[in-house]
């Protein structure tokens, strides 16, 4: 006699599935609803403005020929890559952000190495070598401009004053080296971020393996080159990829340090010279245009970088 299972089928079953599936897509949203206002606040307050920046860089409009305006395509992009000003302070973008990124990862490597080590007042230590990166950018440049680089009271030139007497060099460290007195400002605030993550990289490494390869009679160095630095690979690429991030749009410094000037112009700075002192609100906007997409761009391998730090902390 066959004992043969019937599959459940007919109106019956079909409906009671499709129930189960009401109910589950119910429920879905019934989760995600509490989310909805913020969801529809975060396109309001960061995507629709961006919407309105896009529409105006395809159009001619400047405040000072207001019956000029009008749809002009590609030509203000056209005007900002061919323009020698805004090619000269996307160089200038260009080197500050190299500079100031590979510096703070350097300092902030050594940084961190110093302080994995086991000392009594580490937690002390730590929480002064963050305190840099707390302060707001506006302060900071303002601290390096006046009391530091300033030729008459500046610490610098007191220093120097302090070594070598009455006779000793008295320069004015904005306008001799300008741009580099934005890096070393810059430096000063980023290395702290910079440690924070290598920090967290030396806290997550194998400390068996090390002990094993000590074992062996590995060096310190040894250590360090063949297994401390492969395993901190990520963690440097993922600092220099969000130090780039906020340093190409970094416009406190250069406003506040240079305003600008001594070459020191970098793509921000001269967008906002385009905005409010040419008017030029159709070329300003295509150049911010122009900075997302390379933030983008930059922000595209940050979050690779973290999503496979992520697959390997879960594969441990």
């Amino acid at each position: 006699m066959s004992t043969e299972v019937q599959p459940r089928t007919g109106p019956a079953w079909d409906r009671s599935a499709e129930e189960k599936a009401a109910l589950r897509r119910a429920g879905d949203w019934a989760r995600r609803a509490p989310l909805l206002p913020a969801l529809i606040f975060l396109i309001i307050v960061t995507q629709l403005p961006f919407v309105i920046t896009l529409v105006i860089s395809f159009m001619n409009w400047n405040a000072y020929y207001p019956d000029e305006r009008g749809f002009t395509g590609f030509d203000n992009y056209r005007r900002v890559l061919t323009d020698v000003n805004t090619r000269d302070s996307i160089i200038t973008t260009i080197q500050l952000t190299v500079s100031v990124v590979l510096v703070s990862l350097v300092l902030g490597l050594l940084i961190a190495l110093l302080l994995d080590r086991a000392f009594r007042g580490r937690g002390v230590v730590r929480t002064m070598m963050i305190t840099p990166f707390l302060v707001v950018p506006v302060a900071a440049a303002l601290v390096w401009k006046h009391a530091l680089y300033n030729p008459e009271y500046g610490l610098f030139n007191g220093v120097l004053t302090w070594i070598f007497g009455e006779n000793a060099p008295q320069p004015d460290w904005i306008s001799t080296m300008p741009l580099t007195a934005i890096v070393v400002s810059l430096v000063w605030q980023w290395t702290p971020f910079m440690m924070l993550i290598i920090l967290a990289g030396l806290q997550s490494k194998p400390l068996d393996v090390i002990e094993a390869a000590r074992i062996d009679g590995c060096s310190s160095w040894q250590i360090f080159r063949h297994m401390t630095l492969p395993h901190l690979r990520q963690y440097l690429e993922l600092g220099a990829l969000l130090g780039s991030i906020y340093i190409v749009q970094n416009f406190d410094a250069v406003f506040t340090i240079t305003s600008g000037g001594l070459g020191t112009a970098n793509l921000p700075y001269t967008i906002y010279q385009t905005f409010y002192n040419a008017q030029d609100y159709g070329r300003a906007s295509a150049a911010g245009v122009v900075v997302v997409i390379g933030t983008i761009v930059i922000a595209t391998f940050a979050l690779r970088t973290v999503s496979s730090l992520f697959r390997e902390e879960g594969a441990r």
